[in-house]
C-alpha cells in the first residue's frame, strides 16, 4: 500500500485553470505546499485532448490569456496547438510542472471535520491501483465537461450506416477524409471550425443543422494589440489589449440584453454581406432566440463564409429522420450522401469533475447546495471550484476565483482559521432560487443544470456571470463577509500537524 501523502492544497486538473492556479499559489501563498493531480497523462486539458481539425480557440488570447503572462504571438484567435505551447511554457516558466502528478483521476474527495482535512482518492491510470492524499483545502480545476466522452444523440437507424461515425472529442489519428463526402452534424463552435478545415481536402462538407446559431466573423490578429506591442512594454500593451477586449465583450453582452433586435439586425446584416443577397440567411442563420440567449460563433477571418461561397461547403437546415447505409435521410425528404459523419452534437457536462464527495460522511449532492459567488458551495467546507464565463473568455474568472483562493488561505493564515464553510443566515435556506447559469438556453446546459448548485435572489449566493460585477464581489469583497464560516484548527489532524 501506498504511503498517505500530506499537501496544503489539492488542485485537481492540470488544464488551462489547473496551471494557472498553481501559478498564483506559488506567486501568493509561497509556504502552501500542492500538488496538482491530472487524470490524463500530459497537461493542457481541452487542449490535449481534442485533435480534431482546425481546433481553436473562440476567444481571442488576450482575454483566454492568464492575467500574469501575456500573449506574445500575432494571431490572436489561437489554433490549439498554439495555446497548448502557452500553456506549457507558462508550467515551466513558474515551476508548475514539477507539482503535477499525471495519471492520477481523483476518483472521491472525503471532507473531515474531526481533522479539517479532505481525504484524496485518485486511480493511477487504467490499474486498479489507488493514491491517497490528504489536504486542508481542495481546488477544483476540472473544467465543466466529462471526459469520457461527448453528446451523441441516439439517432434511428445509425448502426445501419456503412460509413465511419466520430465525435470530434474522441477523433481518430487515422481518419482520412480527403476526396470524401463529410457531413458535419451540429451548430456550434466545433462544426463551424471543422467545416472551414476539412473542405479544404474532403469532396464536400455539409453542415447539418437543426436550427441555425449566430455567427460573427472577425479577423484573427488584433491591429490594436500588435502595434501597442511595438511601443509599449510587453506588460503594459497586454494589459490595455485584455482592458480594451473585456470591456467591449461587456458592452456587446448588455447590448444584446437591452437592444436585441439591433443586433440581431447587426449580425445578420454581416451574414448577408458575407453570403450575398441570394442566400437564404433566414432559413440557414437566422435562429429563433436573441443573441446571447445561447452562445454566439466566432469565425476567423470569414473562414466558414469563404468555404460556403467556393461551394466546398453547404449549410442543410433539416431534422434527421434515419441514417441509412450511405448517409442520412432527413424529414424533408432530402437525402445528404456521407463517407463520414462527424456528431459535433456537443459535450457531456460534468459536475465537479464525477468526482464522489462527502462531508463527514454524507455524500455531497451538488444539485441541493447553494453556489457561494459562484466558487463555493453552501455547507462544505474549504472547496473551490473554477468555472469560466459562457459570455466572455474562460481565463477570466478562472483567474479571479485564483486570486480569490489566494486570498482565503493568507486570511485563514492570519486568524489562524483551518476551516471556511459558507453557511446560510437563518432564512436564507428558503429564498427565491435561480439556476446556476442562468438565462442561457443552450441545450446542453439544461440538460444538467438540475445537477449544479442554484442561485439565490442576493449576495454572496449567486454566480453573476458579470465579470465587472465579478471583480468587485470576488477581488475586491470581504473575505469575512459573515456567510463563510470561520472554525480554529481542531485539536489534532493533518491541519495541526501541517502547521507544526
Amino acid at each position: 500500500m501506498m504511503a498517505v501523502e500530506h499537501f496544503d492544497v489539492v488542485v485537481v486538473g492540470a488544464g488551462l485553470s489547473g496551471v494557472g492556479a498553481g501559478v498564483h499559489l506559488h506567486e501568493t501563498c509561497p509556504t502552501k505546499s500542492y500538488v496538482i493531480l491530472e487524470g490524463r497523462p500530459a497537461m493542457g486539458g481541452t487542449w490535449d485532448l481534442f485533435r480534431y481539425p482546425g481546433i481553436r480557440s473562440d476567444s481571442d488570447m488576450h482575454t483566454l490569456g492568464y492575467n500574469f503572462k501575456p500573449w506574445r504571438e500575432a494571431k490572436s484567435i489561437a489554433d490549439g496547438p498554439s495555446i497548448l505551447s502557452y500553456i506549457r511554457e507558462t508550467a515551466k516558466d513558474f515551476g508548475v510542472e514539477d507539482h503535477i502528478r499525471y495519471n492520477h483521476l481523483v476518483k472521491r474527495a472525503a471532507w473531515s471535520s474531526e481533522t479539517a482535512s479532505w481525504t484524496v482518492e485518485a486511480r493511477l491510470g487504467d490499474s486498479d491501483e489507488t493514491a491517497t492524499i490528504t489536504c486542508n483545502f481542495l481546488f477544483m480545476c476540472s473544467g465543466y465537461y466529462s471526459y469520457r466522452g461527448g453528446h451523441t444523440p441516439d439517432f434511428p437507424g445509425i448502426g445501419d450506416f456503412k460509413g465511419r461515425v466520430v465525435h470530434p472529442q474522441q477523433w481518430p489519428e487515422d481518419l482520412d477524409y480527403r476526396d470524401k463526402t463529410v457531413v458535419v452534424i451540429g451548430s456550434g463552435a466545433t462544426a463551424m471550425t471543422l467545416i472551414p478545415a476539412m473542405a479544404g481536402k474532403a469532396a464536400h462538407v455539409t453542415m447539418l443543422q437543426r436550427s441555425p446559431t449566430y455567427v460573427v466573423s472577425r479577423p484573427d490578429h488584433d491591429a490594436v494589440a500588435n502595434t501597442l506591442r511595438k511601443y509599449l512594454p510587453e506588460s503594459v500593451a497586454y494589459g490595455i489589449t485584455r482592458w480594451k477586449n473585456t470591456t467591449l465583450q461587456g458592452l456587446m453582452y448588455k447590448r444584446t440584453r437591452s437592444q436585441p433586435d439591433k443586433i440581431k439586425a447587426m449580425i445578420l446584416a454581416g451574414v448577408r454581406k458575407e453570403l450575398g443577397p441570394d442566400y437564404d440567411v433566414e432559413t440557414h442563420f437566422t435562429p429563433s432566440y436573441n443573441p446571447w440567449d445561447q452562445r454566439l460563433c466566432l469565425v476567423p477571418n470569414s473562414d466558414l463564409f469563404a468555404a460556403i461561397r467556393s461551394d466546398k461547403a453547404s449549410v442543410v437546415t433539416d431534422h434527421i429522420d434515419t441514417f441509412t447505409e450511405t448517409g442520412i435521410r432527413l424529414k424533408s425528404g432530402e437525402t445528404l450522401q456521407a463517407d463520414i459523419v462527424v456528431t459535433a452534437t456537443g459535450l457531456t457536462m460534468a459536475v465537479m469533475g464525477e468526482v464522489e464527495f462527502k462531508v463527514d460522511g454524507a455524500p455531497v449532492d451538488f444539485g441541493r447546495t447553494w453556489t457561494y459567488k459562484g466558487m463555493m458551495f453552501s455547507g462544505v467546507p474549504n472547496l473551490v471550484s473554477t468555472f469560466g464565463y459562457i459570455n466572455a473568455s474562460w481565463t477570466l474568472r478562472a483567474d479571479l476565483t485564483c486570486e480569490y483562493v489566494c486570498r482565503l488561505l493568507n486570511h485563514m493564515d492570519r486568524v489562524g482559521a483551518a476551516e471556511a464553510t459558507p453557511t446560510l443566515a437563518a432564512g436564507e435556506a428558503d429564498m427565491a432560487s435561480r439556476p446556476w447559469i442562468d438565462d442561457f438556453s443552450a441545450g446542453y446546459m439544461q440538460r444538467e443544470m438540475h445537477r449544479f448548485p442554484k442561485q439565490g435572489d442576493h449576495a454572496p449566493w449567486i454566480n453573476p456571470q458579470d465579470y465587472a460585477r465579478d471583480k468587485v464581489m470576488i477581488r475586491k469583497g470581504a473575505i469575512d463577509d459573515g456567510a463563510l464560516v470561520f472554525k480554529t484548527a481542531p485539536v489534532s489532524g493533518p491541519a495541526l500537524l501541517a502547521a507544526a
